[in-house]
């Protein structure tokens, strides 16, 4: 069973099992506060798990968590590194691994489960700043994952239109991520033993607070 923790746009949080199926989901669409928020999300998706399957009727019963998995973005220096962070930490705390996710497979996932011959198109997300954040997808592999045919790009906002067209894919706008999408990118990549390597987060751009220049010693 898979924790998810997403914090690229606002704050999700969901458990799912191997198979897909949603034991829990909690979320906040504000893009902001994620870190006063994500633990109440936590403790809500673990009670209500606990409680079985998403509209089951029967009585709880236990589980196990495996994994979680950890939306890597692209999404913003502060609030992306906040679930990231959390997602690390409760992982840690249980001795399980972290599954790094793109935050936009997640969104592109939904997207095909719905359609899974959907033509070529762009999950778009709002990078703030008069920014797009965008990746653009060809349908599912055999595995079930989203073929990503670009990497998450950043792109003015007059400038979307034109760069989409470029693609030839279609724009999918978004305005927040499903940690269980996410939850099941996991899934799936882990039965597929093709689990990402990556380590980096995509921000989108370099936090806007650096650290202070050193100093230098009088006399030298």
């Amino acid at each position: 069973m898979i924790l998810g923790i997403d914090t690229s746009l606002g704050t999700a949080v969901a458990v799912v099992e191997d198979d897909g199926l949603v034991r829990s989901e909690a979320s906040s669409e504000s893009p902001l506060g994620h870190a006063e928020v994500i633990g109440t999300l936590l403790q809500t998706a673990l009670t209500d798990a606990a409680l079985g399957a998403v509209g089951q009727t029967s009585a709880p019963s236990p589980f196990e968590l495996t994994h979680v998995a950890a939306g890597m973005g692209p999404g913003p220096f502060t609030g992306l590194r906040i679930g990231i962070a959390a997602a690390r930490a409760f992982a840690l705390g249980r001795g399980i691994p972290v599954v790094p996710v793109v935050s936009h497979d997640a969104i592109a996932l939904g997207r095909l489960m719905l359609d899974d011959e959907a033509p070529r198109f762009a999950v778009v997300t709002d990078a703030r700043r008069r920014e797009f954040a965008y990746s653009v997808y060809d349908g599912v592999d055999d595995d079930g994952l989203p073929v990503r045919s670009s990497e998450p790009a950043l792109v003015p906002r007059n400038g979307i239109d034109a760069v989409l067209a470029g693609h030839g894919a279609e724009r999918h706008d978004a305005t927040a991520v499903s940690a269980a999408m996410l939850a099941l990118v996991a899934a799936r990549s882990l039965a597929a033993g093709r689990v990402s390597v990556m380590t980096e987060p995509l921000y989108l751009r370099a936090p806007d607070v650096t650290p202070p220049a050193a100093r230098k010693r009088v006399g030298t």
